[in-house]
């Protein structure tokens, strides 16, 4: 620990210099026009996995954006450990509530404010770091360690997703642990390994009503408004407490065990303090349980947009041609994304009234997953953990998504073991997304620990 924990202290700035450079490239997925930032992101990861780690690295076409990949040599009678993590970002919209350049890591109150700083950048770049400081301050891996980045996570992973579906594919990630740092610690002082997570299904509704938008004086009261069906057909779709409204929906939702329950009482959140971090001055939900039960053991829906008529200054006397929304659920372990689907969409079909028509759009779908608690990794990841922090870990259900770990622990038949280092108030896909340097430092030292608690695991 002690070469560990100098030699990060001495190199600081590099690593500080290392982080920034790729927090500075703008690799938004889900705009086009960053394609060319995409693949110079992928580039500098692929570089800096063989000059800094001596990895054998390439960059795996997709039909989208490059997979980053490297490995260091096998070593026999060890075990072998696949980092994964994403290099693309969600868009910056809206610019003008960023307080600091979106695109330009900019360091206030020992905090680092860019898109990408923690999500999800801030932590496979710490990961990294931590390989470079084992390699410099101690040697050799002890293990074979392989290194997954992708450039879709922020839009459904659909070319990783093709890529496990070949057994080629599978055989070069092969592993025995799969490490992922996307995740939150429970406090800044207060780490925490994340053995569940909720899948998420991703919708588009759009209803079409007249061929044009029409004067709702001549109009009015004689055509069913297509933003009002939408409103109610929304509206249908959950109750005043949250619970889900579609027939079926809950058949398959395992409850939560006490064992579980115990588990999120002894997190230490703050409910009041929750409310007051993001400006509201109540809780919602299913009133028999807690807001972390919620939000990591429970399914949930969201509207995520809604789009109708006139947006302009003033107003348009209008009733509009169409409306439209995006939506999504949350989904838990055991739930399978197909039947979903077809709960949702025969649902909504039996609220269209008359005079109007559907276009439903499903873009995306994961399941939950939950991994076990006493599984080898784990316990050596909490192990660090605890030599980092000066505390036992938590165990925590993420209500979060992460749609590809799933199918990646299914088809490589690894233990997943998720490490990660955000705090609630980072501010992810929101504008001035940040990340404490402690905690990126923690994530440092831990990785750098880890190689060898994972090498010598029993």
């Amino acid at each position: 620990m002690e070469k560990v924990f100098h030699y990060i202290e001495e190199n600081k700035d590099a690593f500080l210099k290392e982080w920034f450079e790729v927090l500075r490239i703008p690799s938004v997925s889900a705009v086009k026009e960053h394609k060319s930032d995409m693949i110079k992101t992928g580039e500098w990861a692929r570089d800096f996995l063989q000059e800094k780690l001596g990895m054998s690295a390439r960059l795996i076409p997709t039909a989208g954006n490059p997979l980053v990949y490297g490995e260091s040599p096998k070593i026999p009678g060890a075990p072998t450990v696949l980092l994964y993590g994403h290099y693309d970002v969600q868009p910056e919209d809206p610019i003008s509530e960023w307080r600091t350049p979106p695109f330009e890591p900019t360091i206030l109150d020992g905090k680092v404010y860019c898109r990408g700083a923690n999500d999800d950048k801030g932590q496979w770049c710490a990961q990294l770091c931590g390989m470079q400081t084992y390699l410099n301050a101690i040697g050799s891996f002890p293990l074979q360690v392989k290194v997954l980045l992708e450039g879709e996570e922020e839009v459904g992973s659909g070319s990783l997703s093709s890529f496990l579906d070949s057994n080629e594919n599978c055989e070069l990630l092969a592993c025995d642990a799969l490490l992922v740092s996307d995740t939150s610690a429970a406090g800044p002082s207060l780490p925490a390994i994340t053995y569940g997570l909720r899948g998420v299904m991703s919708f588009e509704l759009k209803l079409h009503g007249p061929n044009r938008d029409l004067h709702s004086g001549v109009y009015g009261g004689s055509v069913y408004n297509p933003a009002i069906a939408l409103s109610k057909i929304i509206a249908a779709m959950i109750d005043e407490n949250g619970k889900i409204q579609i027939p079926g929906f809950y058949d398959d939702v395992e409850p939560l065990s006490e064992l579980e329950r115990k588990a999120f009482a002894a997190n230490p959140f703050d409910p009041e303090k929750n409310k007051e971090q993001i400006g509201i001055d109540a809780e919602f939900g299913e009133p028999e349980f807690t807001t972390l039960e919620r939000r990591g053991g429970r399914p949930s829906f969201d509207v995520n947009g809604l789009t109708s008529g006139y947006q302009g200054e003033g107003g348009k006397t209008i009733i509009p041609a169409w409306a439209s929304a995006k939506f999504t659920f949350r989904t838990v372990p055991n739930m399978e994304p197909l039947k979903i689907k077809a709960q949702a969409e025969a649902y909504i079909k039996s609220l269209i009234p008359p005079g109007i028509t559907m276009e439903l759009t499903y873009s995306q779908g994961s399941g939950g997953m939950v991994a076990p608690l006493d599984g080898k990794f784990i316990q050596a990841a909490s192990a660090v953990l605890e030599q980092v922090y000066g505390v036992k870990p938590l165990y925590v259900r993420d209500g979060g998504s992460i749609p590809i770990v799933a199918k990646l622990r299914d088809r490589l038949n690894a233990e997943a073991t998720l490490v990660g280092f955000g705090l609630d108030d980072d501010g992810i896909h929101s504008p001035n997304e940040k990340f404490n340097l402690d905690s990126f430092f923690n994530a440092v030292k831990t990785s750098a620990l880890l190689w060898d608690a994972f090498a010598n695991a029993k």
